[in-house]
């Protein structure tokens, strides 16, 4: 049996997210089936973590175990014969057998996209927070400082998760600006529930002046969910990368 690492881009937008599940069609599924077409195999894909519904990823990770001679180099173009053309393969490789895709990973990365316009853009009415206010991007820079090293981030996760430790260490948050489109990626060694559209959503407080660039530390501290901002929209976030 040969353990194959793929790496998915994927559009969110018409699927209940990355994993499986009864109510919806979700990627996992579709490229669980899409393996099945080519080989027969009914395998278990294994993803570095799930995204919800309408969250998009361009370099998400995953791994199944398949005793088929597809050459580990060529199943992605073969797996992407039988995706739609919302999810793409983009690589696949051979990795050794205690490879795991969501037990070896080390940190990832996530970018944001806001589009501030008076008129929504229909090219990126799915692919973009749009609102229609300017925000103060200097003090969305200085706040998004206070969210970087290891802390406590109980009040940037979503009810729902029984995860054992809420401690987690942002190592990086960067900007690009390219006119009405604003690109910010939050890199860590992991992420609770719905925490990078936490840490966005309190963002964008910020920016709207709501919430103010020294609050941040203090609602850290504070560990209340009820202290930070919104959750912002599922469609501006990508997985972008997925380390090891």
């Amino acid at each position: 049996m040969r353990n194959i690492q793929i790496i998915i881009s994927y559009r969110g937008t018409s699927y209940c997210g990355w994993q499986v599940q009864p109510n919806g069609v979700t990627i996992q599924e579709v490229i669980i089936r899409a393996i099945k077409e080519l080989t027969g195999e009914t395998v278990n894909l294994t993803g570095s973590g799930r995204t919800d519904a309408g969250v998009h990823a361009l370099g998400q990770s995953a791994n199944f175990f398949t005793a088929s001679t597809i050459p580990p180099e060529v199943w992605y173009r073969a797996l992407n014969t039988r995706l739609p053309v919302d999810i793409r393969v983009i690589r696949s490789r051979e990795c050794p057998p205690d490879f795991h895709s969501r037990y070896n990973t080390i940190g990832k990365s996530y970018l944001y996209k806001i589009l501030e316009s008076p008129v929504a853009s229909p090219f990126l009415a799915d692919l973009a927070f749009h609102i229609t206010r300017t925000l103060d991007w200097g003090a969305i820079e200085e706040a998004a400082a206070g969210f970087l090293g290891e802390h406590d981030f109980s009040a940037f996760m979503a009810s729902g998760s029984a995860i054992k430790s809420t401690v987690r260490t942002i190592t990086d948050i960067s900007f690009i600006k390219r006119g009405e489109l604003s690109e910010i990626t939050f890199t860590g060694n992991g992420f609770l529930y719905n925490m990078v559209r936490i840490m966005m959503g309190t963002l964008y407080e910020v920016g709207y002046g709501r919430l103010k660039p020294q609050d941040i530390k203090a609602i850290i501290a504070g560990k209340d969910r009820n202290k930070a901002g919104v959750t912002a929209p599922a469609h501006g976030l990508y997985l972008k990368e997925v380390y090891y």
